[in-house]
């Protein structure tokens, strides 16, 4: 079947008799226009199911109003609930958001920035998948003059804003919590370590482990893509050992759902057991028995913030020179997964 062609300005015009430089000022609301022209000039675009071509209008105006959104997962509540709050802040301002995935792939990611680009949004606020390692891509965004604005996971070398909590923190207060319940040999499911926030959670884990005198096992300790699959990996890894660990700790709380489905299927009493913590408050964790123990990552918070800055940035070009670090609280959400003693 043949695609029907699309309609121009100049197809209106020539219905009407009128220039393309009339239609376009009539679609634009110009005042020297007449109003009698205006509404006609409506009803056959209408009429012809014209849609306007938002690029060339972005070229010719310099602003688009859109602004590009980069997740990792769409099927994550803390992602998802960031991006209806950026949504709901920018919508006010009259921007619409393009949303993209990367699916945590480094490809992906790339095709997704170059569309965006593409695409002439007046920003682009982001997360990075776990595979990157090169930041090149990013760098194209600065060097285009467009601004980026960072959140959960950015890097430092890249010199742009960012909004995120404290990763290390929340790490090192989980282990708190694991030791404060008699915890002795904690199990680590950890995200790529070339990555900042997992790097950050990694290391809270081991100096919290030295504060208190317990063992950093190397064999505890594991990488993963923190995927539900990653977490049931592993956790049969860690079954397999001689000395089995008495609590894990994973980074997310898919990897920690595989490991809890696991367990399950070895007859591992949780906590009684094996105590189990993970990390994001994903909608999930509250449902399940047990439920489980996790980091509350404030993203309604992170996704204002990160709207907030973008609007700050392309409204107020003088404002704050030196670019911002935000960071947000995080709050351990004790629940029965970890609590081998009763508060």
């Amino acid at each position: 079947m043949k695609n029907k062609k699309k309609t121009t300005i100049k197809d209106i015009a020539k219905v009407l008799s009128i220039t393309p430089s009339a239609v376009s000022k009539a679609l634009n609301n110009h005042p020297r226009i007449s109003d009698k022209t205006k509404v006609a000039v409506r009803q056959v675009a209408e009429a012809l199911n014209y849609q306007p071509n938002h690029i060339a209008t972005a070229l010719r105006k310099g602003k688009s109003n859109l602004v590009g959104v980069m997740i990792p997962r769409a099927n994550s509540h803390f992602f998802s609930s960031v991006v209806e709050k950026i949504e709901n802040v920018l919508s006010k301002e009259g921007y619409n958001i393009i949303i993209t995935q990367s699916n945590e792939s480094f490809t992906r990611e790339c095709k997704n920035i170059e569309s965006l680009l593409l695409t002439q949004v007046d920003g682009i606020i982001a997360s990075m998948a776990n595979e990157t390692k090169t930041l090149e891509h990013f760098e194209k965004i600065k060097s285009n003059g467009i601004p980026l604005i960072m959140f959960d996971r950015g890097e430092d070398a890249l010199g742009v804003d960012y909004i995120g909590i404290d990763d290390y923190k929340s790490s090192f207060k989980i282990i708190e919590h694991l030791k404060n319940q008699g915890c002795k040999r904690i199990a680590h499911i950890g995200g790529h370590s070339h990555t900042r926030i997992y790097k950050n959670r990694i290391a809270g884990y081991k100096d919290a482990l030295l504060k208190y005198k317990l063992p950093i096992a190397e064999e505890l300790i594991s990488e993963s893509t923190l995927y539900i699959e990653d977490g049931r990996k592993i956790m049969k890894q860690l079954l397999e050992l001689p000395e089995k660990p008495d609590a894990v700790y994973a980074a997310s709380d898919f990897a920690a759902m595989g490991a809890l489905q696991v367990m399950e299927e070895n007859n591992i009493r949780v906590p009684e057991d094996i105590a189990l913590v993970g990390f994001s408050n994903e909608t999930f964790t509250s449902f399940v028995k047990p439920s489980i123990t996790t980091i509350n990552q404030r993203s309604e918070t992170i996704g204002q913030l990160a709207a907030e800055t973008f609007l700050k940035r392309v409204n107020t070009p003088s404002w704050t020179p030196k670019l911002n670090n935000t960071i947000v609280d995080s709050e351990l959400i004790i629940r029965d997964s970890s609590l081998k003693i009763s508060k």
